[in-house]
């Protein structure tokens, strides 16, 4: 399996702008800035690649647990989770924070905590992030 994602860039860095297009037509002409990714702590002018990758962190990682916990016989009910991807200027991506909340009948703190802490280290866009800090925080609610 393969995906693809486009990203057409004008300008300088700091006046110039771009958009991103991905494959599935989720988004097209989605704009990105400088000013998204250095700036505008807000995030309303754009989106940024660690906003991105956060995204994906989440989804991949939300995918996996549930997949750990149907087969404990304890699908969840609902599973949020915020991933949180820090960017230190000339350093670089640092860590994803990973915040999790499930609503999962039939299991307890201990087991639930344990799975996730499986799809945490397990999931393929956190083994992607193998140069960074992956944390998790994780409750049941």
């Amino acid at each position: 399996m393969k995906r693809h994602a486009t990203a057409v860039w004008k300008g300088t860095l700091r006046e110039g702008g771009g958009v991103l297009d991905v494959q599935s037509g989720a988004f097209a002409g989605l704009p990105y800035t400088h000013k998204g990714r250095f700036i505008d702590e807000e995030g309303r002018s754009g989106t940024n690649p660690e906003e991105l990758i956060a995204a994906a962190h989440s989804a991949c990682f939300a995918m996996q647990l549930s997949a750990y916990l149907t087969e404990n016989g304890t699908p969840a009910d609902s599973l949020a989770v915020t991933a949180n991807v820090e960017l230190i200027p000339g350093t670089g991506i640092t860590g994803s924070a990973l915040v999790l909340e499930g609503k999962v009948p039939g299991i307890d703190a201990a087991r639930f905590t344990e799975l996730a802490q499986k799809a945490k280290a397990e999931c393929p866009v956190s083994r992607a992030l193998g140069a960074i800090k992956v944390s998790l925080e994780a409750r049941l609610v």
